[in-house]
């Protein structure tokens, strides 16, 4: 009878624990498929972009000179200061330039008066021939009438060539008076063209960006002074080395960045490719910056080019799966199971990445793979 009620209590209680403990999930072939999204493996055209550094410089830069030699009295900006197209920048000592001016006035003035004196004898000369003419033939007359003496005729025609001599010299002291008036006009000229050396005016807007004098200093012609660059105008110059110079062309387009590196790529052109060294074979690549880009001369920026294109076998981006330094993707087999692959990369371009190995073209593969998804798993969906 004992043994009888344990055989029953045992029979209860394994059919409690079995109403308790719940059928564990379906797997492998019996288990529903993941819906997912699938891209493909496909041999695509590649173009890889490769990046270069270098520094911002303005579009125009001025180094500010004299033209003569004189002692600097004062220098009107400091580095950093805005000027306007114009405005004085460096004065210089003009009290010798005054006087050279003042000695081509006087110059100036006498030269007229010269040129006056010249012209009244040049009238002079003018009237005297003409009497001389009308006595001569007067004369002639007389003579030819045998009222006038051979002699009077004689002394008549020497006055008259004699006034016409008077005529053609007093006509060239009347143009040497001239040319010295022109020559004294052009030294004055040139006089106020020195004094305006006096004053060094800024050619165009800009920052001054280095001075290198202060008042007292002597300034000499072309020495520098002052270097001013264009603020509303600059360029990005980077260098390539000659493979990667002879992948892009004047007029192409580029992506420029600068300063933070986090910053925005912005659009930006090639206006000129400018040989570095012949040594090093290097080339400086000049990329137009938008006008009035916040930037200054001397930021770093960076400049991302599109290289050559070229047929690879590629897959998604999204495709891949980065566990440590390994890169996985799950391809799809026949069955639709999804199987965890390892690939080797190389180049990556929008949204596709060069797959060097562990892929064959066609091969469809999950994309942005759900983190449940497990190998062998069985999936479904549609190529996006």
């Amino acid at each position: 009878m004992k043994l009888n009620a344990f055989a029953v209590s045992v029979a209860a209680a394994l059919a409690s624990a079995c109403a308790a403990t719940p059928a564990p999930p379906a797997k492998g072939a019996d288990a529903p498929p993941i819906p997912v999204s699938l891209g493909r493996a496909d041999t695509t055209d590649l173009t890889v972009p490769f990046e270069a550094g270098g520094i911002v410089r303005a579009r125009s830069t001025a180094v500010i000179a004299s033209r003569i030699m004189a002692p600097i009295t004062e220098v009107l900006v400091r580095p950093g200061d805005r000027v306007r197209r114009g405005a004085p920048l460096v004065r210089l000592d003009a009290r010798e330039i005054g006087a050279a001016g003042d000695r081509a006035a006087a110059a100036l003035a006498a030269a007229r008066l010269s040129a006056e004196a010249a012209t009244a004898d040049t009238r002079a000369a003018d009237a005297t021939l003409d009497i001389a003419r009308q006595t001569h033939e007067r004369i002639a007359g007389l003579q030819a009438k045998r009222s006038a003496t051979s002699q009077e005729l004689d002394q008549a025609t020497a006055s008259l060539n004699a006034a016409d001599a008077q005529v053609a010299a007093a006509a060239a002291r009347a143009a040497a008076a001239a040319a010295a008036r022109d020559e004294a006009q052009a030294a004055a000229r040139s006089a106020q063209v020195s004094a305006t050396y006096a004053v060094l005016t800024a050619p165009f807007d800009g920052i001054v960006t280095e001075r290198t004098v202060d008042p007292g200093t002597m300034a000499t012609p072309g020495a520098p002074l002052l270097t001013l660059d264009d603020s509303t105008a600059f360029r990005l110059e980077v260098g390539v080395d000659e493979a990667r110079a002879a992948q892009v062309t004047v007029g192409a387009a580029a992506d420029v960045s600068v300063g933070d590196t986090t910053g925005a790529w912005i659009r930006s052109r090639i206006v000129e490719i400018a040989r570095l060294d012949a040594a090093s074979h290097g080339f400086v690549l000049k990329l137009e910056l938008p006008d009035r880009a916040p930037v200054r001369s001397g930021q770093f920026g960076r400049a991302r080019f599109q290289g050559p294109s070229r047929r690879t076998l590629t897959v998604p981006a999204a495709a891949l799966i980065h566990r440590g330094q390994l890169t996985f993707v799950f391809a799809v087999d026949a069955d639709g199971a999804a199987r965890l692959r390892p690939i080797s990369v190389g180049a990556a371009a929008g949204d596709r990445v060069e797959a060097l190995a562990g892929v064959r073209d066609g091969d469809r593969v999950v994309l942005d793979p759900p983190a449940s998804l497990s190998d062998g798993t069985r999936v479904t969906g549609d190529r996006r």
